[in-house]
């Protein structure tokens, strides 16, 4: 290793001369992406559906994917999908939903969502978007969305 005028000038193995190892796949591509930001692209997608629908009411909510809840719960009580948090302090109503509790609810073990459903996973997260969208407006979630719970989705 030698030092340049930018600093140390690291040398890299290149192994069997089959050049430099770069990406396999393009960033941009779909299984480039991490599973929470895949995760992120679900919940995104199905806010903008809901939107459609429900936009003049969901105007002032601010939809969330945080890992887990913040506090354990009780023994007792089952771990929550998601939380809707009152608007207060500057901030408006908000809708979290919980990325690692929703993968576990719907299957997923091991890393880049081995083993898991993706068609289970997309229905999870409408149905939990849902019911916190439902609970926030004081509907059924079938008023919100004929598709609710349907198994043919």
């Amino acid at each position: 290793m030698s030092d340049t005028a930018h600093g140390p000038r690291i040398r890299r193995r290149d192994r069997h001369g089959r050049g430099v190892r770069g990406p396999l796949m393009p960033a941009d591509a779909p299984f480039a992406l991490t599973r929470a930001e895949r995760f992120d692209g679900l919940v995104r997608d199905e806010v903008g559906r809901l939107a459609r629908r429900w936009g003049r009411e969901l105007a002032g909510v601010e939809f969330l994917v945080e890992d887990v809840p913040r506090a354990d719960p009780r023994p007792d009580e089952p771990v929550p999908l998601s939380q809707t948090r009152p608007p207060g302090g500057g901030r408006p109503q908000r809708i979290v939903v919980y990325r690692r509790p929703v993968e576990a609810r719907a299957g997923a073990t091991g890393g880049a969502w081995r083993g898991i459903d993706e068609r289970e996973l997309m229905r999870l997260v409408r149905d939990v978007l849902v019911e916190a969208v439902a609970d926030l407006l004081g509907l059924s979630p079938e008023s919100v969305d004929p598709s609710y719970d349907s198994p043919d989705d």
